[in-house]
C-alpha cells in the first residue's frame, strides 16, 4: 500500500509508507552493495591462495610475501578517511570513480608483475584506492533518513557474504586463471564498478540536493574526532578489530603453506575443505548473534568469542601440522568466531558512540581494521623468513590474549540502536517531545544538518512513530 488517507491526516495529506525502501531505494542500495562485493573480493580473495603463488615471483622473500598481502590495508588505512573529505568537496561519482580507476590500475600492474616488488607496488595502488567511506557517504545521499539503518543492514549482509564467497572463489579460480588471472579478474570487477556508478546510480536531480550534505551518521569529522578518539570503551573495539584482522592475515601467510607441505593437499583442492567449513561456520555463528541481541549478551558473545579464539590460535601452535582432521576442527571454529565477531563490532560501535558521531567513530575503527591487516602480514612474513613458522601462531595467540583482557573489563554495552529523524525546525520544544517518545534513550540534534539523532531500544520502540513525527512537523511548515 503505497500511500494511506485517514480521520487522523487532517489535511489529507498522502503519506506514503515509511519504512520501506523505495524502488531507487532499494536499486541504490543494491548497485552500492555490489560495488562493496567486489572490493571485498579484491580483499579476501588472494588470502587463501598469495603465500603459494608468490613463492615463485622473482625477489619473493617470505618478508615481503607478507608485504605484499597486508600492504592493501596499510594503503587504505592512510587513503579511508581523506577519500571520504574529498568526497564532500568534489564530488562522490567523482571520488568513487578515481577510487576504483586506481584499484583498475593496481590490479593490472599487480596481474602483469612477475616480480613481488611489482605486485607489492600493485596491491598499494588497489588499497589506494579506498572509497568504502565515500560509498557510504553516497548512499546516504539517496537514502531517507528513516530507512538509512536498513539500506546499511543490507550492505552488512553482503560484505559478510562476500567473505564466504571469496575464500571459496579464490581457491577455484586459480585453478584456471593463476594469481595474475585473479588479479586482471578483480579488474574487471572495478570496471564494472565503473559502470554502475555512472550508469546505474541516479544523479541527485533537484537544486535544493545539488550541494553535498555532510551525514554525520556516516562520515568523518574533524570536530567529532577527539571526543571519540578519547573514549576508552571505543578502543577497546578499535583495538580489537586491529589484532582480529592481524590474526586472520597472519593465519592465511602460513595456512595454505601447511595445508601443502605438511599436510600434502594440493592448493586445487583446498576449496573442497573452504567450502563446507565456511558453510559450517555460518551456521554455527548465525544462532549466536541472534541469541546475543534478543537476549542482550553482547559482552558475554565478546568475552566467549575472544577467549576461543586465544585457545584457537594455540591449538594451531601445538598441533597444527599433526593430522588433517585437527585443522578442520581448528578453522571449523576460527570461522565462525570470526564471522561473528566481524558481524557484531561494528553494531557495538554503533552503539557505544554517539548518534551524531557514529561516522567518525567507524571511520576511526576501518583505519584500525586496515592497520590490523598490515600489521598482520608484515609480522607473519618476518617470522616466515626466520623459519619460526609456529611462532605466528603463538604471537597470534598473545595478541588475542591482551584482547581477552581488554573485553573482560569492559562495560555493559547500550542495547540501543540509532535512528534519524529528518526536522523542519530545530528548539527545544522539539527535542523534548522527541525524548518523550517511547524506547528513546537519547537525543542529538544538529542544526545545520537539520536532522536528529536517536538512541533508542528497538524492543519497545515503534519505528513508525519517526516518519509520523516529520510528517507532523511537516504539516506545521
Amino acid at each position: 500500500m503505497p500511500s494511506e488517507n485517514n480521520e487522523n491526516n487532517p489535511r489529507n495529506i498522502s503519506i506514503p509508507l515509511p519504512l520501506r525502501l523505495s524502488k531507487t531505494e532499494r536499486r541504490v542500495t543494491f548497485d552500492i552493495s555490489r560495488i562493496f562485493a567486489f572490493r571485498m573480493l579484491g580483499l579476501f580473495m588472494i588470502l587463501p591462495i598469495f603465500s603459494l603463488y608468490a613463492e615463485g615471483l622473482t625477489g619473493s622473500t617470505p618478508f615481503l610475501i607478507g608485504i605484499a598481502l597486508g600492504i592493501y590495508g596499510f594503503a587504505s588505512a592512510i587513503m579511508q578517511t581523506l577519500m571520504g573529505v574529498l568526497s564532500d568537496k568534489l564530488g562522490r561519482k567523482k571520488i568513487i570513480t578515481f577510487g576504483l580507476f586506481l584499484f583498475l590500475i593496481g590490479s593490472v600492474i599487480a596481474g602483469a608483475s612477475h616480480s613481488i616488488e611489482g605486485v607489492i607496488a600493485g596491491r598499494c595502488l588497489q588499497g589506494l584506492g579506498a572509497i568504502g567511506s565515500s560509498l557510504l557517504a553516497l548512499l546516504a545521499d539517496h537514502t531517507r533518513e528513516e530507512v538509512r539503518f536498513k539500506a546499511m543492514s543490507m550492505i552488512g549482509m553482503t560484505i559478510g557474504l562476500t567473505f564466504i564467497l571469496s575464500m571459496i572463489l579464490g581457491p577455484v579460480l586459480s585453478q584456471f586463471i593463476g594469481l595474475s588471472g585473479i588479479f586482471y579478474f578483480m579488474g574487471v570487477l572495478a570496471c564494472i564498478g565503473l559502470l554502475i556508478v555512472w550508469f546505474r546510480i541516479p544523479s541527485l536531480k533537484n537544486s535544493k540536493n545539488k550541494k553535498i550534505i555532510f551525514h554525520g551518521d556516516q562520515e568523518f569529522s574533524k570536530k567529532d574526532f577527539k571526543k571519540i578518539a578519547g573514549s576508552f570503551e571505543l578502543w577497546r573495539l578499535n583495538l580489537g578489530v586491529f589484532i582480529l584482522h592481524a590474526v586472520l592475515t597472519g593465519t592465511f601467510v602460513i595456512l595454505p603453506l601447511l595445508l601443502v607441505k605438511s599436510l600434502g593437499m594440493p592448493l586445487d583442492k583446498q576449496w573442497e575443505l573452504y567450502l563446507p567449513v565456511l558453510i559450517i561456520a555460518f551456521a554455527l555463528m548465525f544462532p549466536f548473534i541472534i541469541w546475543s541481541e534478543k537476549k542482550k549478551k553482547l559482552k558475554i558473545l565478546m568475552i566467549g568469542s575472544v577467549g576461543l579464539l586465544v585457545l584457537l590460535e594455540l591449538g594451531f601452535f601445538y598441533g597444527a601440522v599433526r593430522s588433517f582432521g585437527w585443522v578442520v576442527f581448528l578453522l571449523i571454529l576460527f570461522f565462525a568466531v570470526f564471522t561473528l565477531l566481524e558481524a557484531s563490532m561494528p553494531s557495538l560501535v554503533s552503539k557505544i558512540s554517539p548518534g551524531n558521531a557514529k561516522g567518525t567513530a567507524m571511520g576511526l575503527y576501518a583505519t584500525m581494521q586496515f592497520l590490523g591487516i598490515f600489521f598482520g602480514g608484515a609480522l607473519s612474513g618476518y617470522f616466515l623468513g626466520e623459519n619460526k613458522i609456529q611462532m605466528i601462531f603463538l604471537g597470534a595467540a598473545v595478541l588475542c590474549f591482551i584482547w581477552f583482557l581488554l573485553v573482560l573489563t569492559m562495560k555493559n554495552p547500550p542495547h540501543w540502536a540509532t535512528r534519524l529523524v529528518k526536522l523542519n525546525q530545530v528548539n527545544d520544544d522539539v527535542k523534548k517531545s522527541l525524548e518523550k517518545i517511547e524506547g528513546v534513550h537519547e537525543v542529538s540534534i544538529d542544526p545545520e544538518e537539520n536532522i536528529a539523532y536517536l538512541k533508542v531500544d528497538t524492543a519497545v520502540f515503534d519505528d513508525e512513530k519517526i516518519f509520523g513525527y516529520s510528517e507532523n512537523l511537516f504539516e506545521k511548515r
